[in-house]
C-alpha cells in the first residue's frame, strides 16, 4: 500500500489503515479525544492496548475510514459506529471472575513504615506475601458482609487482629 492511499496508522502495530477500509476505535472516551485519537487496524490490536489503558469496561467499535483523503482537522469519531465487539471477560464481570494478583501494598509507606518503626530496610519480594494477607483479610471481611446480607465490606466486617 501507497502512503498516499493510507488514512492513518494503526496506534498498536503501525501498519497503514487503507482509505475506505474497517478499522476500530475504542469505546472509551479518553482514547478518542482529539488528542489521543487511537485507531486500530484490527480487534487484536485493540486488545493490545488494554492492559496499559486499564479501563473497567471497554469494547471495541467497527468504523469505516473514509474514502477520500481528509484535508484536515477530521477524526476517528466522525463515522458512525457499525458494530459493537466486546471482550469476551468484559461481558461477564462479577464475582466469579478472578480477581488480578497485583500487589496490594504500597511499597513506597512500607518502607517508610519499617524503616521508622526499626531503622532496618525492607526487601521488595516482602511486598508478595503482605499482598497474600491483604488479600486473605479481604475474603473474610467480603464473607462476614455477605453473611449479613450486605453488598458493601464495611468497617466492622474485616477481622480485629488487634484482639489477638
Amino acid at each position: 500500500m501507497s502512503e498516499g492511499s493510507a488514512w492513518r496508522r494503526c496506534s498498536a502495530c503501525k501498519k497503514p489503515i487503507a482509505l475506505g477500509a474497517l478499522y476500530y476505535v475504542c469505546s472509551v472516551s479518553t482514547c478518542n479525544r482529539a488528542r489521543t485519537g487511537l485507531v486500530f487496524c484490527d480487534v487484536g490490536c485493540w486488545e493490545v492496548h488494554l492492559p496499559g489503558a486499564r479501563h473497567r469496561e471497554a469494547w471495541a467499535e467497527e468504523r469505516t475510514a473514509p474514502s477520500q483523503p481528509e484535508t484536515g482537522g477530521g477524526d476517528a469519531r466522525q463515522h458512525a459506529p457499525k458494530r459493537r465487539l466486546v471482550r469476551p471477560e468484559a461481558a461477564k464481570p462479577g464475582p466469579a471472575s478472578e480477581p488480578p494478583r497485583e500487589v496490594l501494598v504500597v511499597a513506597s509507606r512500607l518502607k517508610d513504615y519499617v524503616r521508622a518503626r526499626s531503622g532496618m530496610n525492607t526487601s521488595e519480594r516482602a511486598l508478595g506475601p503482605l499482598s497474600e494477607i491483604v488479600r486473605a483479610v479481604c475474603d473474610e471481611a467480603i464473607e462476614n458482609a455477605r453473611k449479613e446480607g450486605r453488598k458493601t465490606v464495611l468497617d466492622r466486617d474485616v477481622p480485629d487482629y488487634n484482639a489477638r
